[in-house]
């Protein structure tokens, strides 16, 4: 039996890979702890910062109710002063606009405002059922002929 004699104080592979492998699960363990640790002091956090964006929640909650019954004081909001349509009556009052100015082409925020309408409603209106409809004329204009103007056909 031959013996290979080694040195007993010199490590051999299988000591290295066990020191390997202490060295990485003692990172593992750090990696851990301050995982631990962040998770503390985010709650923490939390903890302090969430009655502060309750109180600020509140604090602009009675800002806006303030600011709307000043701007109620001041003025009427806009957006009641249009005049509300259902859609067979706003096809019918954009229709009757435009024969009475047949001889112009008018946007859809143009007719809107003649209407005491918004300018959106009409926008859709004319999307959505003029255009199929025989006696209304769409021109495009704009960039790339992506926006249009209306007028009755002649």
């Amino acid at each position: 039996m031959n013996f290979i004699k080694k040195d007993s104080g010199a490590p051999d592979k299988y000591d290295i890979f066990i020191q390997r492998i202490d060295s990485f699960q003692s990172l593992v363990e750090e990696k851990k702890r301050l995982q631990v640790d962040i998770s503390q002091i985010q709650t923490e956090y939390m903890e302090k910062i969430r009655p502060l964006e309750a109180e600020l929640a509140a604090v602009i909650k009675k800002l806006d109710a303030n600011l709307a019954t000043l701007e109620g004081a001041v003025s009427s909001p806009a957006s009641s002063n249009f005049q509300k349509f259902s859609r067979s009556q706003l096809g019918g009052a954009i229709k009757e606009f435009l024969r009475t100015n047949a001889d112009r082409s008018f946007k859809p925020r143009d007719i809107g405002e003649a209407l005491n309408a918004k300018g959106t409603a009409v926008s859709l209106w004319f999307n959505k059922f003029g255009v199929d409809d025989p006696e209304i004329e769409r021109i495009p204009s704009g960039k790339e002929g992506k926006r249009y103007v209306y007028r009755i056909k002649l």
